[in-house]
């Protein structure tokens, strides 16, 4: 399979950052430093369990085939 050059839906990383982005957008008071922000970030991080971070690993096998089935058009990941 190529890998197409911007897939950030079969990067699991990418995943990610959107829960850690949407954790940091609905803080009651928003980070107002960049140190504020390390620290909401660092906090959202420890959040995150590893089952979720296992189910996203594991879930790249899917949006794989996903991605052949329908090929290299879009997919719904």
């Amino acid at each position: 399979m190529s890998w197409p050059a911007n897939s950030p839906d079969l990067n699991s990383i990418e995943h990610v950052w959107d829960m850690l982005g949407r954790q940091i957008a609905a803080l009651s008071h928003p980070p107002s430093s960049i140190t504020e922000l390390k620290r909401a970030l660092q906090e959202a991080w420890n959040c995150l369990s590893p089952q979720l971070i296992h189910h996203l690993i594991a879930s790249t096998v899917n949006c794989c085939a996903a991605c052949l089935a329908v090929r290299d058009d879009h997919t719904p990941y």
